[in-house]
């Protein structure tokens, strides 16, 4: 069979889409959420808040390059999800599974909610947006998002440059604004620095405001999802990391900056829309600028999200852990079921409007699941030291790494602990208990062979022809797994 028309991943991003790619998954929802909740839960302190936005960068550069290790090391789709299994063995795996499981969808249903805040703001001037039609903007988002996320990576990265340039224009508007504004009127410098004169926060607020800034910046692990899809991944994952965060890091200052030039930190704290208050303060008959880019911004980083997660669940239907219709793709080289799995949990999720404490939530599980990245790379390190590596993060970066996590998750479940803490341990039990039911005592449906067949027809979808470009079948795929694809080729 000719080689360009087999069924598979393909490697078709190189290092400018694979900048663009992740600039177009961190620049979305975070920028215009997480200035709100870090100077919350900085006690409106701006000195502290900015030495958050800086001490973030730093932090997710460094545990961006750990992955970048993970990444280059196992150049697979979903190649974290490998990596986990390999190094910890399946339980630890399953339960980073079943927390993105949630993780994930709940991510994007409050990115989506936040993009139909900005496209129906400029309806209502001076009121709030009346919820049944956010919601059912959100919907229509999502699912328009999911047609295009089947399409094949071809589609998306052409998409995703655009808005890659649309982002990161509105962005240079907003950070070049506030630098004049700072500059000509005496009033906003001054203003400024009395902001800075602010209560220091409580202790266990630190935390909240860390997990509200690594928010903004996260999206980077989408390389490593995705690295089976990408030419070179020796050289081409770790140069794109280093090259989006930077340019992110620079940008996210500057706005923030500007954001606290224009407004006070009560006035972001009562918006719910920040950019859209500066660009009514600053200039508001082009305020529809401002959406528009804000709104394309979001759009991408949701696109970017389904890509990427959709890799993940094809990697773990290929090792076992979920069922084999997930690893299966569509004309277009798409897992068309892992994408459709994805927007539904999202939808679903919609209903869910308290996005600072999603955000926390969401924080806490990240951090669990990066814990256990590092766990595993020490442990691999000394397991495996002959295996080859293209890139090698120093081993003090990554204990670095897991310590500042490690302390951002205990120190407010011991100071004050809340109710989400609780949902977190309920997340972990659950995802244990699964992996003995379905995993470990491979539970089974009678009727599932009857379901798959029917979604195969019905989607039109196959399992891949082969094994991933640059990855022999020994790594990637299980023997379950090239039996069933050595019944589908004899069929």
């Amino acid at each position: 069979m000719d080689k360009r028309n087999k069924t598979q991943l393909r490697r078709a991003i190189g290092y400018f889409h694979g900048v663009t790619f992740i600039l177009s998954t961190i620049i979305g929802a975070g920028i215009f959420i997480a200035p709100k909740g870090v100077l919350k839960y900085s006690s409106l302190h701006v000195g502290i808040t900015l030495s958050i936005w800086v001490v973030c960068a730093v932090v997710s550069m460094i545990t961006a390059l750990t992955y970048a290790e993970v990444g280059t090391t196992f150049p697979q789709s979903g190649a974290q999800y490998y990596f986990l299994k390999r190094s910890l063995g399946s339980p630890f795996v399953f339960f980073c599974l079943s927390a993105s499981l949630f993780e994930i969808p709940a991510g994007m249903a409050a990115r989506s909610l936040l993009l139909a805040e900005y496209v129906i703001q400029p309806f209502y001037p001076g009121c709030s947006t009346p919820t049944l039609p956010k919601k059912c903007l959100a919907l229509a988002i999502l699912w328009s998002l999911g047609i295009l996320g089947v399409q094949g990576v071809n589609k998306i990265t052409w998409f995703q440059t655009i808005s890659a340039v649309m982002k990161i224009t509105v962005l240079c508007i907003i950070a070049l604004n506030g630098a004049v504004l700072l500059v000509i009127r005496k009033e906003n410098l001054i203003r400024l620095g009395d902001a800075f004169s602010s209560d220091l926060p409580n202790i266990s607020q630190i935390p909240e405001a860390f997990f509200q800034g690594f928010y903004a910046y996260s999206g980077w692990q989408s390389m490593v999802s995705i690295a089976g899809e990408i030419k070179n991944p020796a050289k081409n994952i770790p140069r794109c990391i280093f090259t989006a965060l930077s340019l992110v890091t620079i940008l996210y200052l500057l706005v923030n900056i500007s954001y606290l030039t224009v407004l006070t930190p009560e006035e972001i704290i009562d918006s719910d829309a920040v950019a859209m208050t500066w660009a009514d303060r600053v200039i508001p008959s082009y305020q529809w600028i401002i959406s528009i880019g804000v709104s394309s911004s979001i759009l991408s980083g949701l696109l970017s999200t389904i890509f990427s997660s959709s890799r993940l669940y094809y990697c773990a239907s290929q090792e076992g852990q979920m069922p084999l219709l997930f690893s299966m793709l569509n004309t277009h080289s798409s897992p068309a079921l892992a994408v459709i799995q994805t927007i539904i949990f999202a939808s679903v999720m919609i209903f869910s409007s308290d996005l600072i404490r999603l955000i926390n939530l969401l924080g806490i599980l990240g951090s669990i699941q990066l814990g256990l990245i590092i766990i595993g790379l020490i442990k691999l390190r000394y397991q495996e030291p002959n295996l080859p590596r293209p890139f090698k993060v120093h081993l003090l970066f990554a204990l670095g790494t897991f310590i500042v996590f490690s302390l951002l998750v205990l120190i407010p479940v011991i100071h004050s602990p809340k109710m989400y803490h609780i949902c977190v341990l309920f997340f972990i039990l659950s995802g244990f208990l699964l992996y003995l039911l379905f995993v470990h005592l491979k539970f089974r449906f009678g009727w599932f062979n009857e379901v798959t067949c029917y979604l195969q027809l019905l989607l039109n979808i196959s399992p891949p022809d082969g094994p991933e470009e640059y990855i022999s079948k020994e790594i990637t795929l299980p023997k379950s797994v090239l039996k069933f694809q050595q019944k589908h080729d004899e069929d």
